[in-house]
């Protein structure tokens, strides 16, 4: 196993260990199987990114301190110059650049996102993925096919999108070219105990 991901997945168990959190809890915020969360855990196998965000919500950390070991350090801005970013390869194909990840306290994640196109996916059943909150897609480059629970939009450059994260999702690239779009994560707000 790649040692990037031994290193996220030794963090992610110290995080759900110090909060005193069980396996069960974690495999059913990440939706998936108590066996799979404890292989991911484990370091046995791979993760989504939906997987981390479920996890750094649950664990009220940032994102960034799951993937690095490091907290977000900037108050008040951060740049990220052409060509930079935070690389996050967290589904097969798909590259994420998390475009903030040195500004604490932010209210949103956002990133670029390249999505390869896949002769071989455009037949078959989409991945879909849920995170609370909403997120906010514009596309840059390319064409992608987004399914929101059966209501299928194919997006070209220019065009945009905002949804329910909490509903399931699933996009890929078509009309023959990858697609790249900037992708802003907006997490659903903790509601405070009155």
């Amino acid at each position: 196993m790649e040692t990037h991901i031994l290193e996220i997945s030794e963090r992610i168990k110290g995080m759900r260990e110090m909060l005193n959190i069980s396996p069960e809890e974690m495999a059913k915020i990440t939706e998936i199987s108590v066996d799979k969360y404890l292989a991911a855990e484990n370091g046995n196998s791979d993760f989504t990114f939906t997987f981390l965000m479920k996890c750094a919500q649950r664990f009220k950390v940032d994102i960034v301190e799951l993937l690095t070991g490091s907290n977000p350090t900037l108050s008040f801005y951060t740049v990220v110059r052409k060509g930079g970013g935070l690389p996050i390869e967290r589904r097969k194909g798909f590259d994420y650049k998390h475009l903030a990840y040195r500004l604490k306290d932010k209210l949103v994640e956002p990133f670029l996102v390249t999505v390869p196109y896949s002769q071989e996916e455009q037949n078959t059943p989409l991945y879909y993925s849920t995170h609370a909150g909403q997120e906010f897609d514009y596309i840059l480059k390319g064409s992608l096919k987004v399914d929101l629970e059966g209501h299928v939009e194919v997006l070209n450059a220019g065009d945009s999108v905002l949804y329910d994260s909490g509903h399931s999702h699933g996009m890929i690239a078509v009309n023959g070219a990858d697609c790249q779009f900037l992708a802003i994560v907006i997490p659903k707000p903790e509601q405070e105990n009155l």
